[in-house]
Order: C-alpha cells, then structure tokens, then sequence
C-alpha cells in the first residue's frame, strides 16, 4: 500500500471525536462575536463613542446605562472586554446579563459602594456587596481592566485581569436585579453610578 493509500485508510479508522474536517467541525464557542453597533441610551447621562469599538457613559445623579439591541446574547455564553473609571467612586461597570434560560437577570457590579466592591446583584434578594460572590479590591482612575465573564447551566464565574473572582453555583438559588432604574438594561446592557466609564473591545461567544 502507498502513503497516500495508508493515510487514508488511518483517518477513515479515528475515532469520530478526533477528526478534523474543516470550518464545520469548528465548535460554535470558539467564534466570538462583537458587541459593538447595537447600543441605545438607556438611563441617566450621555452616551457617545469616542472611538470605533469604544463606548463611554457620562456620569448623572444616579445611574448612567445603555442597553444592548442587536442580536440576543443568551445563555450558555461567555463575554469578555475591558473597563475602566474616569471620574466617580462608585461602579464604573454594571453588566446585566441574562443568567438563566428561563430569563432571570443578574448584574455585574465592578467598583461598587464606595469604589471597591465587586459581586453579583442580586442573589436570594441580597445585592453584590452582601451575598457570598463579594468581594473587595482597589480600583485606579483611568486605568483599563480586563473583564470576563462566563454563564453556563448553573455556574456562574467572572476573573478581572485573569484573577478569578467570582465562582457562583446558581441551583436552587433565587435570581434577579435589585430594585430600582437597573432594569432598563435588561436583559443585556451596561451601566455605572453617579461614574463616568468607558467601555471597549466587548465581545461574546455561545458554547
């Protein structure tokens, strides 16, 4: 048998699994997907775009938000981008997200209560700074951080700059968004507080 004839005859014989046979074989999770062109005002101060790919909410009295309305980002996903505060000391990025199938919404609090607060709001009804994904850390002005999240059947997990900072099992959990203007970002959209923040480089992918 010639070379050809044996390679052929070794890939026909792999199993199912380890074969790779062009653009199809290619898992849906892996083809990201921008998040860039479908952003609306939503609450409180200005949104603008000072560069292609670049969001940024002025600070108001209370919240500052933009909603996502482009194609439906929905669960299982995975989202990444970077973030970072310009003025303000409260949440330079709020991430509603749609967290279960069913529709329930969470948010990501970035810099929250008092510009250190990181954490999921809210879970059995108690917001990011006083549930069990809370946690603390410092925040530099105008500096970009690296954020990533990803929602899958019943786990929820977040990292800032490659630091894991959030591992939430969601069984048997109440879900949904505290009280208050937080909801007209839902069930996809971006917010801060009495901050102004600015936003790029988002991206998404299903898995």
């Amino acid at each position: 048998m010639n070379r050809r004839g044996w390679l052929q005859l070794t890939f026909a014989t792999l199993p199912a699994a380890c074969r790779r046979e062009g653009p199809a074989a290619v898992e849906a999770g892996s083809v990201w997907q921008p998040l860039t062109a479908h952003w609306q005002p939503a609450a409180g101060g200005e949104l603008s775009f000072p560069s292609p790919g670049q969001l940024r909410l002025q600070s108001s009295e209370s919240l500052s938000a933009t909603k996502w309305t482009g194609p439906p980002v929905k669960p299982p996903f995975e989202i990444e981008f970077e973030a970072r505060r310009l003025d303000g000391t409260d949440f330079f990025c709020g991430l509603t997200f749609p967290a279960r199938a069913g529709g329930e919404c969470l948010t990501w609090i970035v810099g929250g209560w008092g510009g250190n607060a990181v954490g999921l709001s809210s879970i059995d009804g108690k917001d990011a700074s006083e549930n069990e994904t809370t946690f603390r850390r410092s925040f530099e002005k105008e500096r970009w951080y690296r954020l990533r999240l990803k929602c899958s059947a019943g786990r929820i997990e977040a990292w800032i700059d490659d630091e894991q900072v959030i591992d939430f099992q969601t069984t048997g959990r109440k879900l949904g968004l505290r009280p208050g203007p937080i909801d007209q970002c839902a069930p996809f959209g971006l917010a801060t507080w009495q901050t102004s923040g600015e936003f790029r480089s988002l991206r998404w992918r299903p898995f």
